[in-house]
């Protein structure tokens, strides 16, 4: 693999569109939105799970910078105030803070699509181009009605109603783990990883998509704007129903706990050394902001 990969920012920020043309504007948002911080957890994730299987090849790349632009489209968007009306996302302005409602919305519409185009470089990349179709299916059920989008719908829906654990469960699982789900299983795929082991590969992001999620409820309450880089007591305001308003502090420490154990104990039933892996899924259970 080029050592090129390792270098995750710079790998990423390769695969972003020039600021040039008449749409320079909706381009500058894109580019604004992608590079204002973040761990990058997901495009992480996937490259770990694409060398857990021996994969060697760059064609892992654009599927790690489409993942991001997913990801990040999802922020731009819920920070309008039509969704959760913020101005603040990693210590920055929001997209639509800066540069106005309207190129907010089309800038993440712009990084939906890209990431798809994106993706497709894979095809030119490979020796498998199978595995890559196959990734790039995952990469839209994932992203769409069935996964993050469908979650954050019903998330809209319900907000300021009180939701049952079936739910928050329905919610988090999409809204949050799809798109881990999704890096998981793709770092897997393109590395030829087995239909089982692409199962446990989802698995295994389902549980870190709860820890991660209920993490996000536990800081919104706990953590202070400079830590977090965004606004705290966000749920409160919008009048959501969280893990930690359903539960309380207490339990909410112990369940993602307990997810992010279920998530290592999955690891480990793999083959090869799951260890870089099952480090992120601590990290994500352990961490404040």
């Amino acid at each position: 693999m080029n050592t090129t990969i390792l270098n995750m920012e710079e790998t990423l920020a390769s695969y972003l569109p020039g600021e040039e043309g008449l749409q320079k504007t909706v381009l500058e948002a894109m580019n604004y939105s992608f590079l204002a911080g973040g761990k990058r957890v997901r495009p992480r994730l996937m490259l770990e799970a694409y060398r857990l299987f021996g994969g060697e090849e760059e064609a892992v790349a654009p599927f790690m910078a489409a993942m991001e632009m997913i990801h990040t489209y999802s922020l731009v968007h819920d920070d309008l105030p039509a969704m959760d009306n913020d101005t603040l996302r990693r210590g920055k302005t929001t997209t639509w803070a800066k540069y106005g409602e309207d190129m907010g919305i089309l800038a993440g519409d712009a990084l939906l699509t890209y990431a798809f185009e994106t993706a497709a470089k894979a095809f030119d990349m490979t020796k498998y181009p199978e595995r890559a179709a196959k990734a790039i299916g995952v990469l839209a059920n994932k992203a769409g009605i069935y996964g993050m989008a469908g979650g954050q719908s019903v998330d809209v829906e319900l907000t300021g109603k009180g939701l049952t654990e079936e739910q928050m469960l329905f919610i988090y699982r999409l809204k949050t783990g799809a798109l881990l789900e999704a890096s998981l299983m793709i770092g897997g795929i393109l590395a030829g990883a087995s239909e089982k082991e692409t199962g446990i590969l989802e698995r295994v992001g389902a549980c870190m998509g709860l820890a991660f999620q209920i993490r996000d409820d536990i800081l919104d309450v706990t953590s202070t704007e400079e830590e977090l880089g965004k606004p705290i007591g966000s749920d409160e305001r919008n009048l959501k129903t969280t893990w930690v308003t359903t539960y309380g502090l207490e339990q909410a420490e112990k369940d993602v706990e307990k997810y992010t154990e279920e998530a290592a104990a999955l690891l480990a039933s793999l083959p090869g050394d799951p260890g870089p892996l099952t480090e992120w899924v601590r990290k994500i259970g352990k961490r404040k902001n």
